[in-house]
C-alpha cells in the first residue's frame, strides 16, 4: 500500500507483541489484504501472568474473529459461576447471565488458545516472527522506525503503521509519550497452574479477598486450575524474604474449601513456574496518534479483579483494526491521523463507563468495611446481583452499575 507521496516503508503495518491481541489484530489486518509482520521476542510460547477467566461474550468476539467451534471446545472450560468470597465470610455468587438461560463463563488454556490465534494469523497471511525484541521505536522521523534485536542481529523496520500490543507497559505507548501510572498502590500480579484431581464437569470459579489482596481461582482446560493472585504494599516484604513460590503456596493453603471445591487441587502438582507482573497496571492518555496504535493492555490496565480483560483486548484489536484500514486507504497526513483519533474516541465512549465502574470496585477493595457491607448487600439481594454480574461480564451497558437507582438498591440497609 505505497503510493508516490508516501515514504518508502517495508511493511503496512508492525505489531509489536504476539500475544492474544497483537495475533487477532494481525488476523484481521491480513483478511484485508493489509501486509503486517507480529513481532514477538518470546521464541517459543510460554506462560506469563494472564487473564483466563472471562465472561461469555469473549467466546463470542473468538467466534466473530474466524476461530471454529472446534477450537473453541479445546481451548475454553465452562465455568457456572465467580464466587466473590470476602474475609468476613460473605459469598457473592455471580452467574454472568447464566442463571437467566444464558451461556456460562469460561476458563481459557492460554496454551492452546494463543498458539491458536497466531496460526489464524498466518493463515491470513500475517508474519509471525519469534525471538524478534524490539529494542526502541521512533515515532519523530517522517515515518515509525522500529529497532529489532533477532537470530539475525539488529535491524530496523520501517512500517506505515506500528501498532503497540505488549501489554501495559508497552514500548510504542512510552515512545508516543501517552503511558502513566495507574496512581493505584504498588501492587504485584502472581500467577500460575496446579493439576486439578477433578478435570471434568463445571465448577465454580473463586476470588477471595483478604488482608491486603486477593486470589483468584479458576478451572481451565487440560485438568488445571489456574491461580491468579494480586499483592498489595503489605506483602512486599514476604515477597522480598520468601519468595514468590513459597508466598503463593501460603495464601492457597489458606483457603478454605467449599462443598464444590474440595481441597483436591490444592495438593496438585505445579504445572508451570509462577509468573509475574509487576507494577501491575498502567493508562494512557491516547491510544492512537500519527502512525501509531495501541491495543489489547497497551490501551490502560487498571487490575485483574473485574476480569475483563480478554473481551476488552478483543474489542480494542476489532476497533483498531478498522480504524488502521480506513488510514492506510487514506494516505499519509490529516485523514490518517483522523482515522487514529476517531479510533482513540471509540475507545473511550465504549469503556469510559466500565472503568468508572473498576475505579468503584477499586475504591471498596481499599476499604475493607465498605466492601464487606456491598458483598452482603448484593449476596442477599438477587436483582442487584444479577445486574452487577451482567455488568461485570460486559452483557449490559456499564452505565447500568453507575445508575444511582442501582447504587441505591446496592448500598440501602
Amino acid at each position: 500500500m505505497t503510493g508516490p507521496h508516501r515514504p518508502k516503508t517495508d511493511v503496512d503495518v508492525a505489531i509489536v507483541g504476539g500475544g492474544l491481541a497483537g495475533c487477532a489484530l494481525a488476523a484481521t489486518l491480513a483478511t484485508f489484504g493489509i501486509e503486517v509482520v507480529v513481532l514477538e521476542r518470546r521464541p517459543a510460547w510460554q506462560w506469563r501472568a494472564g487473564g483466563v477467566f472471562s465472561s461469555p461474550v469473549t467466546l463470542e468476539a473468538l467466534r466473530r474473529l474466524g476461530v471454529d467451534e472446534a477450537t473453541l471446545a479445546v481451548v475454553a472450560r465452562p465455568i457456572p459461576a465467580m464466587r466473590l468470597e470476602t474475609s468476613g465470610g460473605a459469598v457473592v455468587r455471580l452467574t454472568y447471565g447464566a442463571e437467566a438461560g444464558g451461556p456460562p463463563a469460561v476458563g481459557f488454556d492460554r496454551s492452546a488458545l494463543d498458539p491458536a490465534l497466531a496460526a489464524l494469523a498466518a493463515t491470513a497471511g500475517a508474519q509471525i516472527r519469534r525471538g524478534v525484541a524490539v529494542e526502541a521505536v521512533d515515532l519523530a522521523g517522517d515515518g515509525p522506525a522500529v529497532v529489532t534485536r533477532g537470530p539475525g542481529g539488529t535491524a530496523t523496520l520501517r512500517p506505515r503503521i506500528v501498532v503497540g500490543a505488549d501489554g501495559a507497559h508497552s514500548i510504542v505507548a512510552r515512545a508516543a509519550g501517552v503511558a502513566r501510572s495507574t496512581r493505584l498502590p504498588e501492587r504485584v500480579g502472581l500467577s500460575y497452574h496446579l493439576a486439578d484431581a477433578r478435570p471434568d464437569g463445571p465448577h465454580d470459579a473463586r476470588l477471595r479477598v483478604f488482608d491486603g489482596g486477593y486470589i483468584g481461582i479458576a478451572p481451565v482446560p487440560g485438568g488445571r486450575v489456574n491461580i491468579g493472585i494480586v499483592l498489595g504494599p503489605s506483602w512486599r516484604e514476604r515477597l522480598a524474604r520468601d519468595g514468590a513460590t513459597a508466598t503463593t503456596a501460603a495464601i492457597v493453603a489458606a483457603v478454605p474449601p467449599t462443598d464444590d471445591d474440595p481441597a483436591t487441587w490444592r495438593d496438585g502438582a505445579l504445572c508451570d513456574q509462577v509468573a509475574g507482573a509487576a507494577p501491575l497496571g498502567g493508562r494512557v492518555t491516547r491510544r492512537a496518534g500519527h502512525g501509531w496504535f495501541l491495543v489489547g493492555d497497551a490501551v490502560g490496565f487498571l487490575d485483574p479483579f473485574t476480569g475483563e480483560g480478554l473481551h476488552r483486548a478483543l474489542v480494542s484489536t476489532s476497533l483498531a483494526a478498522g480504524a488502521i484500514r480506513a488510514a492506510l486507504d487514506r494516505g499519509p497526513g490529516q485523514q490518517e491521523d483522523r482515522a487514529a483519533a476517531a479510533y482513540d474516541r471509540a475507545m473511550r465512549r465504549r469503556f469510559a463507563a466500565k472503568d468508572a465502574v473498576s475505579w468503584l470496585v477499586q475504591g471498596f477493595l481499599a476499604r475493607p468495611a465498605p466492601f464487606e457491607y456491598a458483598a452482603r448487600r448484593l449476596a442477599t439481594r438477587p436483582d442487584v446481583r444479577a445486574t452487577m454480574g451482567l455488568v461485570m461480564g460486559d452483557l449490559v451497558p456499564a452505565s447500568r452499575g453507575l445508575d444511582p437507582r442501582f447504587l441505591a438498591a446496592l448500598l440501602a440497609p
